[in-house]
């Protein structure tokens, strides 16, 4: 009997060790689910974005959009002079993080970027020509489109190089939709003097190369030769032809003290093409008393592709983050 009793026991101890072990790996289970869904921000992803059409001043505009289920809040990106906006700012490249557009998904915000006139997919208008004022013209029409479809929130809008002054023009002339103004790259002396086209300018529809797509990646190891090279076939497919300007002297009616809504001014530390001088003139002369200056170290004019990523997608984030609706 006493055997037969430790047997027992012993049997009834092994059972209770299994059903133990069966509740605790479902503890584990239902625990782990529990962090996954509150760690993760709940982003509807694509593997490409998708394509709206706006209509601006009876102009077919390209604008391409990514989803967040519950944004805190929305960036419209405006690309720079020569290349547009799915290979400035959603580059795909297998292996590599380099989708500004994906960066700020992560950080709770629903995108979208433009393809100005000429770019992208966008055709050019009836007279070939794009110009500061039609450019700006179109950023405050497609800032509106994307406010009323987010319920009349206002929107961050963000410009790279040649984007930065189109989007201070834009809100000099309307900020109603403007939540806040990110300008990176920004190349303007303020205070050249105005020179008009000649009257005879004609256009050159130059082909664009793959050196000019090259050029901006300045800082040796900052980037992969893979990323690169992802970039340069990217924007040569999307902008084989170079876009004509003409009246480019209107930028310079750009006056910083008619900026009230907060800008966020972004300078890449070896970017050659936005001078400190030219950013300590913008920045002194703003209206606005929201205003942050943030140098990229060890960025150049593409910095947000590059080794300092994290750092400018966290200042990026961390300033509009204060002036979300």
């Amino acid at each position: 009997m006493p055997q037969l009793t430790t047997l027992q026991t012993t049997i009834v101890h092994r059972i209770c060790l299994i059903l133990l072990s069966i509740v605790c790996a479902s503890c584990v289970l239902s625990i782990d689910t529990v962090v996954v869904s509150l760690d993760d921000p709940i982003i509807l992803e694509q593997a490409s974005p998708v394509r709206y059409t706006v209509m601006s001043d009876d102009h077919l505009m390209a604008l391409w959009g990514k989803s967040h289920d519950d944004p805190k809040g929305i960036i419209l990106f405006v690309h720079g002079r020569t290349w547009s906006a799915l290979p400035d700012f959603d580059l795909q490249v297998d292996g590599e993080e380099l989708s500004l557009m994906d960066g700020m998904l992560e950080k709770g915000y629903g995108t979208y970027a433009v393809d100005l006139r000429g770019y992208g997919a966008t055709p050019r208008d009836a007279s070939q020509w794009l110009s500061p004022t039609k450019a700006a013209a179109d950023v405050i029409n497609v800032t509106r489109w994307i406010s009323q479809r987010h319920q009349n929130t206002p929107i961050h809008v963000f410009g790279w190089s040649y984007g930065s002054v189109i989007s201070l023009l834009a809100a000099q002339t309307d900020s109603s939709d403007i939540a806040s103004l990110t300008l990176f790259g920004f190349w303007l002396d303020l205070d050249n003097v105005a020179v008009k086209d000649p009257k005879d300018k004609s256009l050159e529809r130059r082909i664009n190369t793959a050196q000019a797509a090259a050029s901006d990646f300045i800082v040796p190891g900052s980037i992969s030769q893979r990323a690169i090279d992802g970039y340069v076939e990217a924007a040569l497919e999307a902008d084989p032809v170079r876009v004509d300007w003409r009246n480019e002297y209107e930028f310079l009616s750009i006056d910083p003290s008619q900026i009230d809504v907060p800008v966020l001014l972004m300078q890449g530390e070896f970017d050659p093409i936005a001078p400190t001088a030219f950013q300590a003139k913008l920045f002194s002369r703003l209206k606005t008393a929201n205003k942050s200056w943030l140098v990229v170290a060890g960025g150049d004019h593409a910095a947000f592709m590059e080794t300092p990523r994290p750092y400018f997608i966290r200042g990026f984030s961390d300033f509009i983050d204060r002036f979300n609706p």
